[in-house]
């Protein structure tokens, strides 16, 4: 066509002008790119620029854009994004006043509203952004959760927090748990660039190692928010180092104070990255054909270092035996060293049936065996979209295939630190688990979507699995307990009641926050015990139904029972149901039960004619700073609180049932009036007394009800001893309720029966004891409708 380029061309991006179809605008990669314009429908082209924003990394940034209304406004999004008025002959930042530091950099989409111009959406590399005037001011969409993480790792502390890097987003660290739920301000910067590994220093919690892309490492001090660039360099005469985009950084468990780095090389340190030693020799292929970056690529030659290749992807250490080293390639090799990095052995080609120089995703060892290893392979960037999943128990001396070919391709495999035949595997499709070596698979799908799921470490204290997916940021899946002890062997059986790690009773509580939906909230554990088992077939007929009992299995709680196939999990929220308060027009803070105290309580599964027994731990919040004694203190208060408020609601009841029948009485007989209106007058005396009368829920009124509840939340709420002024006013209003119910008893026993025997038919009096009271009204009992197979844990996302 009439003034394109001649020659190779490349990407091209195209838009037509909504306003006038006639104009069309492209940019052609060529040996030199620019924008060209046409105002015939392509039969012409004039070249209209070649700014640098036009012309950068056209093959990366292939997306133009026209205002729908003017033909003369076209948006250029690039590393940044560029705009002209005067139809492609010029351009300018769409950022002015500092605004390009608040928007992320790369744009790779954009949308123009229609209807009304003004309005723009930007997709970045670091989320997504709206304009409501062309791009003047910016906001940034917080509340999806979209983040890519690359890694993930985590300390020792609780909650303990979980380290990793994230696609062009730097690196971050941020808390399993937070009050009000996991929000952006609780994850702190820890890194750069494309983060990739961090980790924190085993022996110095305030050390941080943070990798970012092509082989940068900085170790961080958190507290001083310090900074030192400690990564390898060649030295005189060396070959220069050749690092991965996303390079391994190992920082070990078996040898604390030690960290591993890769390039071509094996590279340790044991003084923090003060100085390095190299380990081993060159342990890729070092094929040229694989590092020709600087002269080749196509028509725009791009070196950002994510082309460099012929280097080690992969480090893994036996924990077992810390001079068992492993190293994997981009390029395919596999190589294992025995005696901490002094000899190395190529085991590639004990690997059958894979195909050559496919890439070495992941290499982890057994926490069973020094001499077995797992090892994924990843061959999509030549069309290979095969799961390659191999194992090694002799050190690389052979290896077996694991049956694993039509899951996606692979990323990471791990084997469960407690159960040797537990696995999992994370693929571009998921997660998968096996609970037979590897043999069999199945997707794990509850609450987690089909997502890329790049790396995953277990925590060895609170028996969770933590992925680092790409494109759902951190998921953490709560308490594998249950499934690393249901083995193969069990499968066959209809019922395997199943442990649980101890629950914590968490202390916590958070101040209010209106924040609406404007920033994405990761959903805390929750703050329950959970009752896990197992069941052959999913439960049809008979009764089904979980007791949990003290320790004179007297019945404390009644759960509904999950009955799916499978692995149920079923919640106990560790308190009793809310007290039942007297009929008001007043809010009280009662809003939840009281927690049951702290210690091991048996559960009773019951299954048809069935019974099947285990256990559930209750402990102390290990940050708690209340000593035992105030907590109970707090706890048997609470119960006392409790228990007045039900006494009080039950006596009131009494008097309300009989008031409830005398207003539904069509016509009361001329002996029964005057009765029946001095019945009405004391219930309304002593209701008026007790409780708040006005209508609505904000009157000022405090009365018996009011105090009672108001002071039994704040007692609730608090998880250490109450203070005396508590203690005092709960005697006062505890003796209140005594003379209420006397107040009670004595209208009962001064006018019920003369009441009764004027009324035809009669009247009737609710006799029932307290605790056939309590079993009417649910008192005591709750009915947890909620269970899970599974508990998915999302922690937030950083765009």
């Amino acid at each position: 066509k009439d003034g394109l380029p001649k020659g190779e061309k490349g990407r091209i991006a195209m838009a037509i002008a909504a306003s006038q179809s006639t104009t069309v605008y492209a940019t052609v990669e060529s040996e030199s790119t620019a924008l060209y314009r046409s105002d015939d429908m392509g039969k012409t082209w004039e070249k209209r620029s070649e700014s640098a924003m036009v012309q950068m990394r056209p093959f990366y940034f292939g997306e133009l854009k026209i205002d729908p209304s003017d033909p003369e406004r076209v948006y250029k999004p690039s590393y940044t994004t560029v705009i002209s008025e005067d139809g492609g002959e010029s351009f300018s930042s769409m950022f002015s006043g500092g605004m390009s530091m608040s928007v992320h950099p790369d744009h790779h989409a954009l949308w123009i509203n229609n209807k009304n111009p003004n309005q723009v959406i930007l997709g970045t590399d670091g989320g997504v952004y709206v304009s409501y005037n062309k791009g003047n001011h910016w906001r940034m969409v917080g509340s999806l959760p979209v983040s890519q993480f690359y890694h993930v790792s985590h300390d020792d502390q609780w909650p303990y927090h979980v380290y990793g890097g994230l696609q062009d987003n730097g690196s971050w660290e941020g808390p399993s748990r937070a009050a009000g739920g996991i929000q952006a301000k609780h994850w702190n910067s820890i890194g750069m660039g494309d983060g990739f590994w961090a980790f924190v220093d085993k022996q110095d919690h305030n050390v941080i190692y943070s990798e970012y892309q092509g082989g940068k490492l900085m170790r961080v001090n958190r507290q001083m928010g310090e900074v030192k660039n400690i990564a390898p360099v060649a030295r005189d005469q060396e070959e220069s180092l050749r690092f991965n985009w996303n390079t391994p950084l190992l920082v070990s468990e078996a040898k604390p104070g030690t960290v591993y780095y890769g390039s071509q090389y094996v590279h340790v340190s044991t003084d923090r990255g003060e100085s390095w030693q190299t380990i081993s020799p060159d342990l890729t292929t070092d094929d040229p054909k694989r590092q020709r970056q600087a002269s080749t690529g196509g028509l725009t030659i791009d070196n950002s270092t994510a082309e460099n290749n012929a280097t080690i992807y992969t480090l893994a250490e036996s924990l077992i035996d810390g001079n068992v080293l492993w190293a994997g390639t981009d390029d395919g090799l596999v190589h294992v060293s025995q005696n901490g990095g002094q000899d190395w052995r190529n085991v590639t080609k004990n690997i059958k049936g894979l195909p050559k120089g496919t890439w070495v995703s992941r290499i982890n060892t057994s926490p069973h065996d020094k001499g077995t290893a797992l090892a994924t392979f990843d061959g999509h960037r030549h069309g290979d979209m095969k799961t390659h999943l191999y194992r090694t128990t002799n050190f690389g001396q052979s290896w077996e295939r694991l049956p694993a070919d039509e899951l996606g391709y692979a990323w990471v495999a791990r084997q469960d630190t407690v159960n040797p035949d537990l696995y999992f595997l994370g693929t571009e499709l998921g997660l998968y688990v096996s609970l037979d070596g590897g043999q069999n698979w199945a997707r794990f799908k509850e609450n987690l979507p089909k997502v890329a799921v790049h790396d995953m470490v277990i925590h060895p204290t609170e028996h969770d699995l933590i992925l680092a997916t790409h494109g759902r940021g951190v998921y953490i899946i709560d308490d594998i307990s249950s499934m690393r002890a249901l083995t193969k062997d069990q499968l066959d059986e209809a019922v395997v009641m199943l442990p649980s790690r101890p629950a914590v009773m968490v202390e916590s509580g958070a101040l209010q926050s209106f924040s609406g939906a404007g920033e994405f909230v990761g959903e805390n554990p929750s703050e329950v015990a959970v009752i896990s088992y197992y069941l052959k077939k999913r439960h049809m007929f008979g009764d089904m139904k979980i007791n949990i009992l003290d320790d004179n299995d007297n019945i404390i709680t009644t759960l509904v029972a999950g009955k799916r196939k499978g692995i149920n999990r079923v919640e106990w929220p560790m308190r009793l149901k809310a007290p039942k308060f007297p009929p008001s027009t007043s809010l009280v803070p009662g809003f939840v039960g009281p927690r049951v105290a702290e210690g091991r309580y048996k559960v009773e599964l019951i299954k048809g004619k069935k019974t099947y027994y285990s256990e559930v731990s209750l402990v102390a919040d290990p940050r708690s700073e209340h000593s035992a004694e105030d907590r109970k203190g707090q706890h048997d208060l609470s119960m006392k609180l409790y228990d007045a408020i039900n006494d009080l609601t039950f006596k009131l009841s009494q008097l309300k049932g009989v008031q409830t029948q005398l207003d539904e009485a069509k016509e009361l007989p001329k002996a029964a009036k005057s009765k029946a209106q001095k019945w009405r007058d004391g219930y309304a005396a002593i209701n008026k007394k007790y409780t708040a009368t006005k209508v609505g829920a904000i009157t000022g009124e405090s009365r018996l009800r009011e105090k009672l509840g108001t002071l039994f939340g704040n007692v609730v709420g608090y998880n250490g001893r109450p203070s005396n002024t508590q203690f005092e006013q709960a005697e006062q209003l505890i003796g209140q309720v005594g003379e209420a119910i006397d107040s009670v008893d004595s209208m009962i026993d001064q006018q019920f029966s003369n009441l009764q025997k004027a009324m035809p038919g009669g009247v009737t009096l609710e006799l029932l004891e307290r605790a056939a009271w309590n079993e009417k009204n649910g008192m005591g009992l709750v009915e947890q409708k909620t269970n899970k197979h599974w508990i998915i844990q999302g922690a937030p996302i950083f765009h």
